[in-house]
């Protein structure tokens, strides 16, 4: 196990915190580890009638537009199954009856401590009038074919790690 002997702030923004720490490894050399702290997020897994529902978004920061399962940050001291109700509801315009916790995973442990928690939506409703997204939110939301999301993953369309976790598993599911 290393051992932290010194930390700096480099950043403290918004959604993130990072760090650069020394520590001193295992073996007695000492090197040198950028951290990024983030709250957190979920994702929500939800497929009706063999169809997955995504969003399309544009992605600043891979300058691409991107399919995902709704997804969103955990906000101060929320329970992670008001996350996803209130995510997929404000990114879909749906609500679900009951949310089951499938995953939880850390996306990039290298450098970053972020934790993201899929739940699987069951029971899917359209609301009249949902929440509203984010001000800096511009998505559209599509149910997709369970297959053609699958065939997107394999042929490398489809690269967020969250989306790519929970289509594999909702295709394994449904016995394929």
């Amino acid at each position: 196990m290393e051992k932290k002997i010194s930390s700096e702030t480099i950043y403290e923004g918004k959604v993130i915190h990072v760090t650069k720490d020394e520590v001193l490894c295992e073996n007695g050399v000492q090197s040198v580890r950028e951290c990024v702290q983030a709250p957190g997020g979920v994702a929500i897994l939800a497929v009706e009638n063999q169809s997955i529902l995504l969003v399309k978004q544009y992605r600043y920061v891979v300058k691409e537009e991107t399919l995902e399962i709704p997804a969103g940050k955990i906000e101060l001291n929320e329970a992670l199954e008001i996350t996803a109700a209130r995510e997929l509801e404000e990114e879909t315009g749906y609500r679900a009856e009951h949310f089951k916790k499938i995953f939880t995973f850390y996306p990039t442990p290298g450098f970053c401590g972020e934790t993201l928690h899929i739940y699987e939506a069951e029971h899917l409703t359209k609301v009249a009038n949902p929440k509203a997204m984010d001000a800096d939110e511009d998505l559209m939301c599509f149910f997709l074919n369970l297959q053609d999301a699958y065939q997107l993953v394999m042929d490398g369309t489809i690269k967020d790690s969250k989306t790519i976790i929970a289509i594999q598993y909702a295709y394994q599911k449904a016995g394929w």
